[in-house]
């Protein structure tokens, strides 16, 4: 059953949606997305990345700052959709949107509901310690993801896995499992969430800063969590250092029960070790406020600046 969809989503995890949909040949009859950003140190404002494949696609692309004033509601109205699809959209939808699809809305939520409704659930799954992570296709109502659950699939989370790996890896999975509901939304069952829900608030500054008190395994998640995005940071001396890769090390003798954490214990070829609230953590790829800011294996950072990590400094 063919049916007139809309899509409103705005970073890559909703361009993967919309991409997949498209070669599977759902040509949706409007996009809507979030206006251009200004991005980079120009701060030129940059399209989103499914604004971007949209109007490549030949799409007809909205960018309405807010789903509130009337006519904003109006160009949905207009479309007369049967569905409309939702992904990473960013924008809340007001009761009198949801209802004008004959279908109403459904979202693909990257996360296994009620576990981790709200902005950032893939960040705050890795942050968490998780072990799965998984899609819900939900119907869409006006609360915040508590809709009746049409789809779900579970995966596991490498011991390794990135955010950004592991939003790609769901976004496969979210555009695979809306190919699958939709030719049964006009009769698929929804179930409603079941469990004690917890919610992942959006990411802010202060989740990127690390805090060295904090255990090894808790700083190495949020490395990982946050690679490639915000990306964890903290300052030695003036440099301001932003960390993508680390492991964490055995407890060393390099250390007294007076040694504060953030104190660099050890620095090589094979990576930087500093400590944290229990154990040491190993800093393997950096990225500095010098330069170009490349993210650098930790023999070429030394390379530059072996007494600015020499042990015994302390990162604050």
């Amino acid at each position: 059953m063919k049916y007139r969809i809309g899509f409103a989503g705005t970073p890559a995890f909703a361009r993967t949606i919309l991409q997949t949909s498209l070669d599977a040949g759902h040509r949706p009859v409007l996009v809507l997305t979030q206006p251009d950003r200004p991005t980079g140190r120009g701060k030129r404002p940059r399209a989103s990345p499914v604004k971007a494949l949209a109007e490549s696609a030949g799409l007809n692309v909205a960018t309405p700052s807010s789903l509130e004033p009337e006519d904003s509601r109006a160009i949905i109205a207009a479309a007369a959709l049967d569905v409309l699809v939702v992904a990473a959209y960013g924008l809340i939808l007001p009761a009198e949107v949801l209802a004008l699809p004959c279908h109403g809305c459904v979202n693909v939520h990257a996360s296994l509901l009620p576990r981790w409704r709200g902005a950032a659930p893939v960040e705050r799954a890795i942050m968490a310690g998780d072990k799965r992570a998984g899609v819900c296709i939900m119907q869409m109502n006006e609360g915040l993801d508590t809709g009746d659950v049409l789809a779900r699939e579970a995966m596991h989370i490498g011991s390794r896995m990135t955010g950004a790996e592991l939003e790609n890896a769901l976004a496969e999975i979210g555009a695979r499992l809306l190919l699958e509901t939709l030719p049964r939304l006009h009769d698929a069952e929804a179930v409603p969430q079941q469990g004690e829900p917890s919610y992942a608030h959006k990411l802010t500054a202060t989740d990127a800063v690390i805090d060295w008190s904090r255990p090894a395994s808790d700083i190495q998640r949020q490395v990982r969590a946050l690679a490639h995005r915000r990306t964890a940071w903290s300052c030695l001396g003036d440099l301001r250092v932003r960390v993508f890769e680390t492991e964490e090390r055995p407890r060393t003798q390099a250390h007294t029960a007076d040694t504060p954490p953030g104190t660099i214990l050890a620095a090589g070829k094979d990576g930087i070790d500093v400590l944290c609230g229990d154990v040491p953590l190993r800093l393997k790829k950096l990225a500095l406020n010098r330069g170009k800011g490349t993210i650098l294996n930790v023999a070429a950072v030394l390379n530059g600046f072996a007494d600015t990590f020499a042990a015994g400094r302390r990162f604050r």
